[in-house]
């Protein structure tokens, strides 16, 4: 049962063979596994998960708050963490983090997910992974675009969907998990899940004992290729009455903090990149490319003046344009109870006037016959002033007539028939 469980743990990581630095976090303890995988490249990606697992770390407490509760208020906390330091150093702006998190309250696990960092399960010798990536590539499998095994080599299978940025558009996954006595949790890095097979992946997480798993998959990480910095944290559940095991690196008790969040990065203040340096795009760490673009906040503000610029003059210019187009054209109507020809169209608009009164006719529209009287007051579109004229000339052709006497009906002239003789008899 699970109130008989107690939760082993370790955690390791490694830079990799083609990173300068760690922007990878790791903690461990007897209650919380916690990693984050930071992304922005020169923009603090290891200080940005450094900062999420220094905060998220503070639920690590025995407190009797409700485990999911506490954990969702230590994520949001990271996440304001995040937007007061790009803040308060604009340098930053565009890193961020993704998050994976168990905490332990003595029953079950509250888990957080957030991004593309995973949690996978040992059970009786299978390996489940329980989060779902955060990533395109996912959403594509997800749509049955892609399979899985394609996914895994798609040119963007680390481009990320949800992140942790300092934003108030934080969406993180949360649920509970209900654990069993030999169980055991891995919270890995995509350094690992990109380098290492899942079959791999469970054949080391079944190791003798944690600490060996989680130094077998960090080998098998960097002989993959090591493209990326890899952290792996583990917990094992275990009969909490059992003893001890002295030979494992959390026999002391003390809790496990490897990566950025244990060497403590600092914001780069006014960090600036040459513009007029033709070599500086050559230098540029995929990890920024993880999560959408933005333009840096410094500039943020002249390129939104520059859009809203640039919109307004299309707008001025269509609506000129438009404008100019209107005055070319004409319409037939009323002035006054006469008929008279419009330059522009026939519209109404708040502030604008698109028709002008060319020319008043002496022809009464009361003279028309009644459907062309509707005509006239709609108005009658004309394609040129020529046109509109020779419209004029033909509701002439159909006005009635001035003075025109009324003709008296004819009574036709029959001569009478001889009536028939009354014979009486």
């Amino acid at each position: 049962m699970s109130h008989h469980l107690a939760l082993r743990y370790t955690a390791l990581t490694d830079v990799g063979l083609r990173r300068s630095n760690n922007q990878d976090s790791g903690y461990a303890s007897s209650h919380l596994l916690l990693l984050a995988d930071g992304m922005g490249g020169a923009a603090a990606g290891d200080l940005a998960s450094s900062a999420a697992v220094t905060v998220i770390r503070r639920a690590d407490s025995g407190t009797d708050d409700d485990a999911l509760d506490r954990l969702s208020e230590a994520v949001d906390a990271a996440n304001r963490r995040l937007g007061d330091l790009i803040e308060a150093d604009p340098a930053v702006e565009g890193m961020g983090t993704t998050i994976e998190a168990m905490l332990w309250d003595g029953q079950r696990f509250a888990v957080a997910h957030l991004g593309d960092s995973r949690a996978y399960r040992l059970r009786d010798g299978e390996l489940t992974q329980l989060s779902t990536d955060h990533t395109f590539v996912q959403s594509l499998v997800d749509e049955g675009r892609i399979t899985p095994a394609e996914a895994r080599y798609h040119p963007h299978r680390s481009l990320l969907l949800r992140a942790m940025l300092g934003r108030d558009d934080l969406e993180v996954d949360y649920s509970w998990l209900e654990p069993r006595e030999g169980d055991r949790y891995l919270l890995c890095s995509d350094g690992l899940s990109d380098m290492v097979t899942d079959d791999l992946i469970a054949e080391a997480l079944a190791a003798d004992s944690i600490d060996v798993a989680a130094t077998e998959l960090v080998r098998l990480a960097l002989e993959g290729g090591g493209a990326d910095n890899v952290t792996v944290v583990i917990g094992e559940m275990v009969d909490a009455r059992a003893e001890a095991d002295s030979g494992l690196s959390c026999a002391d008790g003390r809790p496990h903090l490897v990566g950025a969040a244990a060497e403590a990065p600092q914001p780069r203040i006014s960090a600036e990149v040459d513009l007029h340096d033709s070599t500086a795009s050559l230098a540029v760490d995929p990890e920024e490319l993880r999560y959408a673009p933005r333009p840096p906040s410094r500039w943020r503000a002249l390129w939104w003046a520059a859009s809203i610029l640039t919109v307004l003059l299309a707008i001025g210019a269509a609506g000129w344009l438009a404008y100019q187009w209107s005055q070319e054209q004409y319409f037939v109507s009323e002035d006054d109870g006469y008929v008279a020809i419009y330059r522009g169209v026939n519209v109404d608009l708040p502030l604008l006037t698109l028709k002008h009164l060319e020319s008043v006719t002496d022809l009464d529209v009361d003279d028309l016959p009644s459907y062309q009287r509707d005509q006239i007051r709609e108005g009658i579109e004309a394609n040129s002033l020529d046109d509109a004229e020779q419209i004029v000339d033909d509701l002439r052709d159909e006005a009635a007539p001035e003075s025109s006497p009324t003709p008296s009906p004819t009574v036709p002239t029959t001569t009478p028939s001889t009536a028939p003789a009354v014979v009486t008899q």
